[in-house]
C-alpha cells in the first residue's frame, strides 16, 4: 500500500484547521499544520521535499502572508500543488497568485478544500508521466 501524500496546511483559525484538516485525512492525505506563516516557512525550509502539495490562508496576522508562503514554496518546489483559502482575498488572486494554483473562498465546504487539492495533485502528477525523466 502506498504512502499517504503529505500536505502542509496552514491556517490560523483554530476550529476552520481542526475540521479542514480532519478532512483532508478521510481524503486519504497526511497533513502538517502550521498556524503561522513563519512556521509555515520553517516546514517548507525543512520538508518541501515531502510534500505533495500546500494549502494556505491568504490573512495570517502578521507576516508572512499566504501569497508569499506559496511563492517560497513554488522557488523550492516548483511544480507544488498550492491552493489558497481565503474570506476576502481572491480578487488579489490573478496578480498574487502562483501560476496553476486554485483559490477556495470561505465560508467554504471541507469536501471543496479535498476536491481542490486533489484535482491539483492529479495534474501535476499527469503531467510529470509524461515528461521523460532526467
Amino acid at each position: 500500500m502506498s504512502e499517504a501524500a503529505l500536505l502542509l496546511f496552514v491556517e490560523d483559525e483554530p476550529l476552520i484547521l481542526i475540521e479542514a484538516k480532519d478532512a483532508l485525512e478521510a481524503g486519504g492525505y497526511a497533513v502538517i499544520d502550521a498556524e503561522t506563516g513563519a512556521a509555515a516557512m520553517a516546514i517548507l525550509d525543512s520538508r518541501v521535499g515531502e510534500l505533495s502539495g500546500l494549502i494556505t490562508d491568504v490573512r495570517l496576522g502578521k507576516a508572512p502572508d499566504g501569497w508569499a508562503i506559496a511563492r517560497r514554496a513554488r522557488e523550492l518546489k516548483p511544480t507544488l500543488p498550492v491552493v489558497y483559502a481565503t474570506a476576502d482575498g481572491a480578487p488579489d488572486w490573478a496578480a498574487q497568485g502562483v501560476p496553476k494554483s486554485l483559490v477556495v473562498q470561505k465560508p467554504y465546504a471541507s469536501a471543496q478544500l479535498v476536491a481542490a487539492i486533489s484535482s491539483l495533485i492529479t495534474e501535476a502528477d499527469t503531467e510529470g508521466s509524461v515528461r521523460p525523466s532526467v
